[in-house]
């Protein structure tokens, strides 16, 4: 009697592989982030919620992995159309937390579709390049993927500068696997930099206002942060007390900047300083090590994704997780300024966890596919 359908195709997914480092690096995140949680001020509420996040991210991330990504390429106009409805529903009906309008609220989180819309946007300007794959380096081809770029990046600016980076980082990430031209880049890169003229000098010099207030300030708090000590400079002042004061192995119990509350939002924005504090070198250097052995794995299955689309969306995914991480550890010793954008699995918030995990899902299935692909054509194991 022949095995029911059902049943061989769960049998095919459970015997897919899997990247056992990636996986063991993800965990690895997820523990030190509910371990500083409820390790901080009245925090154990927050690990349960977080808690319920990577679970829910987990259920995701492994049906996702077990599943053979060439069929997102099919539904590029779908997933991009979802991209920019998301973003279109937070414009029109997201509160208003200091001054931007991010979020939806729910009546038990709240959605942050930038946050989401970046695994989207990478899933589908990936399709995009694929189908123009004998013009990747034509000049109309890079254009009509930076416009597919650009737009939701935009609209996410209005309200997100931090995750409208992250797109464009994207769209270089994507363009850069791709193979384009060296002088397309140059030509981003000068069109870039005339915008940023634009924004910050020529506009503010005619009267016309482009970033918010809370932006301007903390672009300022960061080139003149003693001059700022009741702003943004003083997160960054005393995220970098912090640090210093953990030194080796942390204060452990006499931890005071994170539990006493001196250092403002450390749940979301700071929470590698506080971990820092009350680690120390120890603990810091466990997390930096994580995230460079999941950004090494993610890496790898770039080279090893079985097709041009799975390397672009490893690509993507990798650029993505590597510019939060920097931006985010940059703004906590002081290196940069502070965007709002979360340390990937150790910032508290669901849509964040959420979106992390289903791009670590989407390189779990690269490599599931990779491998498969490979042993058919008797390449053995990579």
């Amino acid at each position: 009697m022949n095995e029911p359908a059902p049943s061989r195709f769960a049998a095919t997914m459970l015997r897919l592989p899997f990247d056992p480092l990636l996986a063991l690096a993800a965990i690895g995140l997820m523990a030190v982030s509910l371990v500083s949680l409820n390790a901080s001020g009245g925090g154990h509420s927050f690990a349960v919620r977080q808690a319920v996040f990577f679970g829910i991210g987990t259920v995701f991330a492994i049906i996702i992995s077990r599943l053979d990504y060439s069929r997102l390429r099919e539904l590029k106009y779908g997933v991009y159309g979802l991209m920019m409805a998301g973003i279109a529903l937070v414009a029109l009906f997201g509160g208003v937390t200091r001054g931007s309008r991010r979020a939806i609220q729910l009546p038990f989180f709240e959605v942050q579709a930038s946050e989401l819309g970046k695994v989207l946007l990478i899933v589908a300007l990936s399709a995009f390049a694929v189908d123009r794959a004998r013009g990747l380096g034509e000049r109309d081809t890079t254009a009509r993927l930076v416009l597919v770029a650009m737009v939701p990046a935009i609209f996410v600016m209005a309200s997100d500068l931090g995750s409208g980076l992250v797109y464009i980082v994207i769209l270089f990430a994507v363009l850069f696997v791709a193979g384009v031209s060296w002088r397309h880049f140059a030509g981003l890169i000068a069109l870039g930099a005339v915008s940023i003229s634009f924004v910050l000098v020529a506009a503010p010099a005619v009267g016309v206002t482009v970033l918010k207030p809370y932006q301007t300030e903390r672009l300022t708090a960061f080139f003149y942060p003693t001059d700022n000590p009741n702003k943004a400079g003083y997160q960054q002042n005393q995220s970098r007390i912090a640090i210093g004061a953990g030194q080796k192995t942390g204060r452990g119990k006499l931890s005071t900047q994170g539990p006493l509350n001196f250092l403002p939002e450390q749940r979301t924005d700071f929470p590698f300083a506080a971990i820092a504090e009350r680690w120390g070198f120890a603990g810091a250097g466990l997390v930096l090590s994580l995230y460079a052995l999941l950004i090494w794995r993610g890496l790898r299955i770039l080279t090893v994704a079985k097709n041009l689309y799975g390397a672009l969306i490893a690509g993507g995914i990798v650029a993505m997780l590597l510019f939060a991480v920097f931006i985010n550890v940059g703004m906590n010793v002081g290196i940069m300024p502070i965007t709002g954008i979360p340390l990937p699995l150790l910032s508290y918030g669901g849509s964040s966890v959420i979106t992390t995990l289903l791009a670590i899902g989407l390189l779990q299935s690269i490599y599931a596919q990779g491998r498969v692909s490979a042993a058919a054509k008797g390449r053995g194991r990579f």
